[in-house]
């Protein structure tokens, strides 16, 4: 299906973001993304160039939904989008993490 270029970055976020809550956002694939998306990886390369570029997308739409175990992986690696979340949502990020080892 042909979606607006805004409405498939949208998907391809999503689909990014629901991956990477399950695991290391940093080693979601571009192929583990297009498949949950239902789009070949060159979809991905069209909408987002770099991997790095797709990352901070990724990062920057965890921190508006307030994904807290991604924002946590953001900062346990020091990734710049997770570092300018405001403190408290850093704090409960953290916490986040915290709590899954402790269970």
């Amino acid at each position: 299906m042909r979606l607006k270029p805004a409405d498939r970055r949208k998907q391809l976020i999503e689909a990014a973001l629901n991956l990477a809550e399950g695991r290391d956002y940093t080693r979601v694939t571009r192929n583990e993304i297009a498949a949950a998306a239902g789009v070949v990886g060159a979809v991905i390369h069209h909408q987002f160039g770099t991997m790095a570029k797709l990352r901070r997308a990724i990062m920057r739409a965890a921190v508006a939904e307030e994904r807290l175990s991604i924002i946590g992986q953001g900062l346990v690696v020091r990734d710049p989008q997770a570092m300018k979340a405001p403190l408290e949502l850093r704090t409960r990020a953290l916490q986040s993490l915290v709590d899954s080892n402790v269970s």
